[in-house]
């Protein structure tokens, strides 16, 4: 009768300590890396409805594109919000990332900015025009200036042109390949520059009336919400999704960035 008891006993703490094992998992804080700008605006905006449904988090911005992704896969952050899945699949490719997406976000129309000229077909020749060093951008940016006649790539060129791949440039630019978070403080020295719209924001630039040529929304290069592909199940990502899903998030982008950033869900 004794072992019975003793033993009941021990199942007892066993469950009790299950279940208090539980409320300290779901108690985690949940690390979200997020550009500085809009990325993180909205995601504190998340963060703020994903508490009501138990979810912590924690909002860390990074000034760059390289960092969140590194942070991500060293185990330091468990999301990333800032990157499309052109930009995601390259890095993939390169750095052998086991990563997923979760969930779209939202859609940033790149812009092409100046502080020289007010429409795009003033570039003279030999202009200095700044585009972003990363494959999947730096393409972006080839292809918005082929859509409006100032060069021709290779038809092979793709998602990920680069200069090299350009074979008609009447004018003559000269392409400058600066890290993205550069582009809006090197404004000056250039001719002109495409600037991300979370730069540009960040620079005090209003994508609407200051870019000289603003992207169709209508690209591939809606952004995602990033995890670890072995936490593509966590509970934590459903209700990460919810609330950035939400129509509150939603009618927030709507409102706090009038157009210049858009809700890809």
């Amino acid at each position: 009768m004794q072992k019975r008891t003793l033993l009941q006993s021990v199942l007892a703490l066993a469950l009790a300590v299950g279940v208090s094992g539980a409320a300290v998992a779901q108690d985690k804080e949940i690390k979200i890396g997020v550009t500085a700008g809009p990325h993180g605006q909205i995601m504190e905006q998340v963060k703020k409805i994903a508490e009501k449904d138990g979810l912590k988090i924690k909002v860390i911005e990074f000034s760059d594109y390289i960092q969140p992704n590194a942070a991500l896969q060293s185990g330091e952050l468990d999301a990333n919000s800032y990157q499309h899945k052109p930009y995601l699949d390259a890095q993939i490719k390169d750095r052998g990332y086991k990563f997923v997406a979760a969930a779209d976000t939202v859609n940033f129309p790149i812009g092409i900015y100046s502080k020289k000229i007010k429409k795009i077909d003033e570039l003279k020749e030999g202009a200095r025009f700044g585009l972003p060093n990363d494959p999947t951008n730096g393409g972006r940016v080839l292809l918005l200036l082929q859509a409006n006649g100032l060069i021709k790539l290779k038809e092979s060129a793709g998602l990920k042109a680069t200069p090299l791949d350009v074979i008609e440039n009447p004018k003559k630019l000269r392409f400058v390949e600066l890290d993205a978070a550069q582009l809006p403080r090197s404004l000056d020295d250039l001719d002109a520059a495409a600037i991300n719209t979370n730069f540009a924001i960040s620079a005090g630039l209003n994508p609407k009336s200051d870019a000289i040529v603003l992207e169709s929304a209508k690209n591939p290069y809606v952004n995602i919400l990033v995890i670890r592909e072995a936490d593509k199940n966590q509970p934590w990502v459903a209700k990460l999704v919810k609330a950035y899903h939400s129509e509150e998030i939603r009618k927030f982008v709507d409102t706090q960035f009038k157009g210049s950033v858009m809700p890809g869900f």
